[in-house]
C-alpha cells in the first residue's frame, strides 16, 4: 500500500464545508432546548456588561451631566496622567497588589485543603455537620460580617477580651493600619472557605474510583493517595480557578473595605476600587474614576492573559 504525505490524508479526512454547516444546524435543532436555555444568560450579559461599555468614552472626556457622553469634550489622556502622577497611584497599588497576594496565599489554598479534609472523613453525619457549618458564613451579608468585625475589634470586644485573658494590654485592630490587611484576609476566610470548598469536592466526586484501589494495591496510604490521586485529579480545577484569581489581583472588592477602614488605616487599606468610589461617587469626578477603572480593568485583562499563556506553557491545564 502506497505511504499518503500527511497533506493527503488530511485532505481525505478533513470535513466540506458544507457537511460542517449541516452537522452545526443538525445539532441546534437536536439541542435547541439546551441551547434556549442560554438566551437569557446571553440577553443580561448584552444588556448589563457589554451595552453600557459605551461609557468608557468618558474616560477620555471632561465628562458632565448635562453634557452628557457625546457632548461632553474629549480631553484624551489627562486623566490617565493626572492617575499616574497623582501622590495616590503607587499607594494604591501597592495596597491593591499586597491584599490580592495574601488572599493568594492564604484565601486561595484554604478551599482546597478544607475539601482534602472532608474528602478523607468517613463518618457521613460528621461530615454534613462540618459542612454546613462552613457553609454557613457564606450566606451572611458583608455589612453584618463588617458589624460583627467592628464589635469583635473594639478595644472592648472579644478580641481584646481574649487578649486581656493572657495579660496583653488591649489594641484598637481597625484603628492600627498594620492589622487591616490581616483582619480582612482572614475574615474573607472564614466566610468563603466552605463555599469554595464545594466545586473542589464536585472535583474529587468524578475522580476514578479505581485509581485508589490500585493505590492501595501498590500499598499506598491515605497521605500518598492524596498526594498522588487526588490532588493531580482535582489539579484542572485548580489551575484554572488560579488563573481567574490571577485576573481579578487588581479587582479588590470595595465593599468590605469600605465599610471597615477609616482615614487612619488609609496607608494599607485604600485600594484602586475604594478610590474610585471616593472620586466618583462622592466626588462626582466620572471622567476620572472611568479613567482609573478602566486602567484597573485592562490590567487586570493582561494578567488574565500572561497567567493563561504562563499556564499553558508549563502544563497542560489552561482556561482556554
Amino acid at each position: 500500500m502506497p505511504d499518503l504525505d500527511r497533506n493527503s490524508v488530511q485532505a481525505a479526512v478533513r470535513i466540506p464545508a458544507d457537511s460542517k454547516k449541516s452537522i452545526i444546524k443538525r445539532d441546534l435543532v437536536r439541542n435547541r432546548y439546551i441551547y434556549l436555555m442560554l438566551v437569557p444568560v446571553l440577553i443580561y450579559y448584552a444588556i448589563f456588561h457589554y451595552g453600557p461599555m459605551y461609557g468608557l468614552l468618558i474616560a477620555f472626556k471632561d465628562y458632565g451631566i448635562a453634557d452628557g457622553v457625546w457632548e461632553s469634550p474629549w480631553v484624551g489622556f489627562t486623566h490617565f496622567q493626572n492617575f499616574f502622577e497623582s501622590p495616590y497611584f503607587w499607594r494604591l497599588l501597592r495596597n491593591t497588589l499586597m491584599i490580592s497576594i495574601y488572599e493568594l496565599l492564604f484565601a486561595f489554598p484554604a478551599p482546597i485543603i478544607l475539601a482534602l479534609l472532608l474528602n478523607e472523613i468517613r463518618l457521613i453525619i460528621f461530615k454534613r455537620v462540618v459542612q454546613t457549618i462552613s457553609y454557613l458564613p457564606h450566606f451572611i451579608s458583608i455589612v453584618v460580617v463588617a458589624g460583627m468585625l467592628v464589635d469583635f475589634a473594639a478595644r472592648d470586644g472579644l478580641m481584646n477580651n481574649i487578649l486581656g485573658f493572657f495579660g496583653y494590654e488591649p489594641i484598637a485592630f481597625l484603628q492600627e493600619p498594620g492589622w487591616f490587611r490581616s483582619i480582612y484576609v482572614s475574615s474573607g476566610i472564614w466566610q468563603g472557605i466552605g463555599w469554595g470548598s464545594i466545586i473542589y469536592l464536585a472535583a474529587m466526586s468524578s475522580i476514578d474510583p479505581t485509581l485508589y484501589d490500585a493505590a492501595r494495591i501498590d500499598g499506598a496510604g491515605r497521605w500518598k493517595q492524596t498526594l498522588h490521586v487526588t490532588i493531580p485529579g482535582i489539579m484542572p480545577t485548580i489551575v484554572i480557578l488560579f488563573i481567574l484569581n490571577i485576573g481579578s489581583m487588581l479587582s479588590v472588592g470595595s465593599e468590605k473595605i469600605i465599610l471597615l477602614y477609616n482615614p487612619l488605616t488609609y496607608e494599607t487599606a485604600d485600594v484602586i476600587s475604594t478610590y474610585v468610589y471616593r472620586k466618583g461617587i462622592l466626588g462626582a469626578d466620572f471622567g476620572y474614576s472611568a479613567a482609573v477603572g478602566l486602567f484597573n480593568s485592562v490590567i487586570s485583562f493582561i494578567l488574565l492573559i500572561v497567567a493563561n499563556t504562563i499556564s499553558k506553557r508549563v502544563s497542560e491545564h489552561r482556561l482556554w
